[in-house]
């Protein structure tokens, strides 16, 4: 059976499970008062929520979109519910959102060792461009970006 998810803007209320699946996504995680930033002063930016049928919150995304780039800020879903397509429908929506802001390219950071989700994002086109010595501390982060139009 097809898990159906529904895609939401991201609330103040959204924020305590923002945090649990933040803080067992990343090693160093965002702290409740960046998101609180994004949600109520960025205008720039643009944050969803997966819900299940429930209304539990599965997963978030967010990025900024600025005249003709954006720039995918996060992704995650919550570990339990991984590989029900949450993260792709999340994506998908950035992309679509960004489509119709006239968006040209998007950028993003991600893991060299985060094999899972560079394989999302290289299905629906992103390429390695560059690559960030460090930038995780412990890692190097690829800069992908996907040409729009």
């Amino acid at each position: 059976m097809k898990t159906v998810l529904n895609i939401a803007s991201m609330t103040m209320d959204d924020l305590d499970a923002v945090m649990e699946i933040e803080e067992a996504s990343f090693s160093l995680p965002w702290t409740r008062n960046m998101f609180e930033v994004e949600i109520l002063k960025n205008k720039s930016a643009y944050y969803i929520t997966a819900k299940d049928s429930r209304g539990l919150l599965i997963g978030y995304a967010g990025a900024w979109i600025v005249l003709d780039e954006g720039h995918i800020t996060t992704l995650a879903v919550e570990p339990r519910h991984r590989r029900i397509g949450a993260g792709s429908l999340l994506l998908d929506n950035l992309l679509q959102k960004a489509a119709s802001d006239d968006v040209q390219k998007i950028f993003l950071e991600v893991r060299d060792l985060n094999i899972q989700a560079r394989r999302i994002y290289e299905r629906f086109g992103f390429k390695v461009i560059s690559r960030r010595k460090k930038y995780y501390h412990d890692d190097d982060a690829l800069i992908m970006m996907i040409i729009l139009k």
